[in-house]
């Protein structure tokens, strides 16, 4: 468990209301596990009123470290399998400090953050100024909305999965629930390796029901690999047309992926939700994709993981929706164009593409509520076509019911909910059809 209140003043006050408030199960003057004669005791020799004392400390230090999990699920089992922990990871920020350039700066009260996974195969890169996504970091904030920071993440390298995810996914709590960032001013942000990162993070803080995560506002993919299984290959694929275009022969060559898989079945390198979103071996189920942020994906015309880029774009557009999901292929670009200063003209244009979409999805949030009410029942057709199942999504307030009769299913959604503009669907089975509309709380 991690430790809740960690920062003075706020550290004591917080911690004290437990003893005036604890609730009767826990009160250690009503817990009946208290010996009252001396030879029961715990040690022969305390008083009673040492032992309240130490249950009573006992209690208190319980609710300090009464705070959610944050690795649950598929995560969860894939890190004890590859026996990973969270760690510790540094971050690095761009754009303007505050007055006392202070440690932990604390979001402006409508201040963007674009959170940036920097690329590397999983096994070379690094974050900060010298590394080489920094150039990129430093002219997004030219194009970006006013008022936009960026927070690039030093997350673990070589590891086996989820080593990576678990960095990003902890940093993105940081910048949410330390910092202050409302989770619709994140735009998370990856290229190549970074970009399948940032996928990842978007699906788990999405499906994981994390009540203290939610979804980021926007989600830009830079040139993601996406299949490190390499199942889009063959003579006339974009791996083998274009292999004198690109860069990235020995970050294919199979050591990334030997080094993601780990522990887990070699097979999960083309059949692993998390790890090979594009495979063709996948069968992608509606819960892959559904509820994602508004998302960019700007692809190399001439990379050799073109290929990939379009299986994941046509996946997230079935059942995310056209009008969320912006798939741009710069003509004559080798991949990741945003950070080479030297491939011109292409590199304005899909800087210019990157300003006008960031513009719309991190300055106007509620267009892309709008799009989410336009797609709601398109999603619900979708997924009537198949048994009735519950969607490992995330339950939000305020949920607004929408009522399918004739299919005697409940589908739940959050229109308007402002940490996610994209909302979620939950599909429960009911015993009977109603035609009313009724609203529920979480």
């Amino acid at each position: 468990m991690p430790f809740a209140f960690r920062h003075q003043p706020l550290k004591n006050f917080l911690s004290s209301w437990r003893r005036p408030l604890m609730p009767p199960p826990q009160a250690p003057l009503l817990d009946s596990a208290i010996p009252t004669l001396p030879a029961r005791r715990p040690v022969r020799g305390w008083t009673l009123s040492r032992i309240l004392l130490v249950k009573s400390l006992s209690v208190g230090v319980n609710a300090m470290f009464n705070t959610p999990d944050l690795v649950v699920g598929e995560i969860e089992h894939a890190a004890q399998v590859n026996d990973i922990h969270p760690i510790k990871v540094a971050g690095f920020w761009y754009g303007k400090r505050g007055e006392y350039s202070e440690v932990r700066q604390a979001a402006g009260p409508d201040e963007k953050v674009i959170y940036e996974l920097h690329g590397g195969g999983f096994v070379l890169g690094s974050a900060g100024p010298t590394g080489g996504s920094a150039y990129f970091c430093s002219e997004a904030l030219k194009y970006a909305p006013h008022d936009t920071r960026v927070f690039q993440v030093e997350y673990r390298l070589s590891q086996r999965f989820p080593a990576a995810l678990i960095d990003a996914m902890l940093c993105y709590d940081y910048v949410v629930n330390t910092l202050g960032f409302k989770p619709s001013n994140v735009m998370l942000a990856g290229e190549s390796a970074g970009g399948n990162l940032a996928l990842a993070l978007a699906r788990y803080v999405v499906h994981a029901s994390i009540t203290s995560l939610s979804s980021p506002g926007a989600l830009l993919l830079l040139s993601p690999p996406a299949d490190w299984g390499n199942t889009h290959s063959g003579f006339c694929s974009s791996m083998h047309k274009y292999s004198d275009n690109d860069f990235v022969h020995n970050f294919l060559a199979g050591y990334p992926t030997c080094s993601l898989i780990g522990s887990l079945p070699q097979s999960d390198a083309y059949m692993h939700l998390w790890i090979a979103p594009a495979s063709l071996r996948l069968d992608h189920p509606e819960s892959l994709f559904v509820g994602l942020p508004p998302t960019l994906i700007l692809a190399g015309a001439v990379g050799m993981t073109l290929d990939p880029m379009k299986t994941l774009a046509d996946g997230m557009r079935a059942y995310t929706g056209t009008d969320l999901v912006t798939y741009v292929e710069i003509a004559n670009a080798t991949r990741a164009v945003l950070l080479a200063k030297w491939h011109e003209p292409e590199r304005t244009q899909a800087y210019e593409v990157f300003a006008s979409w960031a513009k719309n999805y991190l300055l106007q949030v509620e267009h892309a509520t709008d799009l989410y009410d336009q797609h709601a029942t398109r999603w619900v057709k979708l997924l009537l076509g198949s048994k009735p199942r519950h969607l490992p999504l995330p339950a939000y307030k305020q949920l607004e019911v929408f009522v399918n009769s004739s299919s005697s299913l409940l589908v739940f959604t959050a229109p308007g909910f402002p940490a996610s503009p994209c909302g979620f669907l939950l599909i429960l089975a009911s015993s009977s059809s109603t035609n009313q509309a009724t609203s529920s709380s979480e």
